[in-house]
């Protein structure tokens, strides 16, 4: 099972990929209204991983997906952290003189 993080550029074009067959690097690039230097960016990323295959023509770069196993994950969030104070008893802080038991 592959994991892709949900909102990612590589989710938006598996998407299309698994939708669409045949399709070329220009029509990813129009869909997803990118340049197209950018879809074939991500392209060669996911050629790397054996995910897509990128087949060249003299005109134009038709894409094909070889896996078809995907799970999409969400991104992990990182809670902010609120640091809290501890209040302080203000007769305490203010008093400078000698202390009686």
């Amino acid at each position: 099972m592959i994991e892709i993080t949900r909102g990612t550029l590589e989710e938006r074009i598996i998407k299309i990929l698994q939708k669409t067959y045949p399709i070329t690097v220009k029509e990813i690039a129009e869909n997803l209204h990118l340049s197209k230097k950018q879809v074939l960016r991500t392209l060669q990323k996911l050629r790397v991983n054996r995910i897509v295959q990128l087949e060249p023509l003299p005109d134009k770069t038709y894409v094909r997906l070889l896996k078809t196993n995907f799970n999409f994950i969400a991104k992990k969030r990182q809670r902010k952290f609120i640091k809290h104070h501890k209040t302080q008893n203000k007769e305490t802080e203010e008093y400078d003189g000698m202390m009686y038991s």
